[in-house]
């Protein structure tokens, strides 16, 4: 499920120019996109921690909570761990962009808890508490993962991580035909946005706010800014 960047850069150009408000070329698009794609990525979850403390309702297509996850779900994915011998850790592989770690898992079947370094200490005070294979625990330091005990090893087990990616920065890709030095969209070479297909208008208009800085009018601003609000108020009202 993605949103497809033609169709929102082409939106975006057909309102500037209707309004005779100027132009976005493809490269101030392209890091507005990619800015605007992050920003609503980081909403998610704020708003599914305010909607998780309001009652829920089971309705099956407005129920908030539920669509929040459904847009959620597109980035979670789950990876292979690689132990790190030098620093004694579990590293998630160089290639991934992990956002955000989820629930970590020890020989395929056993969750691994999660816990601060002062809640290690005290665990590790008393026999009865401290962690052992059957009941392992780890602490997450920028992205690497100490799992304890530390006998846990790619020597004889492996660490499974549920994660989030990052969402990969959208293209929209192009040649340039001469002499008119018009854009034609490069489909082959481009990338969508990554994000539930429901948020295109929320896509537009955000991109609409940062074409009025671009172009120095602050009436697009100003409308587009009013239509985030709005939209905004109705979704959490």
């Amino acid at each position: 499920m993605t949103v497809n960047i033609d169709t929102v850069y082409k939106t975006v150009l057909l309102i500037l120019n209707k309004e005779n408000r100027g132009y976005m070329t493809p490269d101030e698009f392209n890091k507005t996109a990619a800015q605007v794609q992050l920003d609503i990525f980081n909403t998610y979850f704020e708003d599914l921690n305010q909607q998780l403390r309001v009652p829920d309702n089971d309705s099956e297509y407005a129920d908030r909570i539920k669509n929040l996850k459904e847009k959620i779900s597109i980035f979670e994915d789950i990876t292979y761990c690689i132990y790190d011998f030098g620093n004694e850790c579990w590293e998630t592989p160089s290639t991934l962009d992990v956002y955000k770690i989820g629930t970590v898992i020890y020989n395929g079947d056993k969750e691994v808890q999660s816990v601060q370094a002062n809640e290690l200490l005290e665990l590790n005070l008393s026999p009865l508490t401290k962690p052992t294979t059957y009941y392992p625990v780890y602490r997450l330091k920028n992205n690497r993962i100490y799992v304890y005990p530390n006998t846990i090893t790619s020597n004889n087990s492996n660490i499974e991580v549920t994660y989030l990616k990052r969402p990969a920065d959208p293209i929209w890709n192009f040649t340039a035909v001469s002499p008119s030095y018009t854009y034609v969209y490069d489909p082959s070479n481009s990338i969508d946005f990554e994000l539930h297909p429901t948020e295109q208008t929320n896509i537009i208009t955000n991109i609409l706010m940062y074409s009025g800085i671009i172009i120095k009018d602050p009436s697009v601003v100003q409308i587009a800014a009013q239509q985030i609000q709005s939209e905004k108020i109705n979704e959490k009202s």
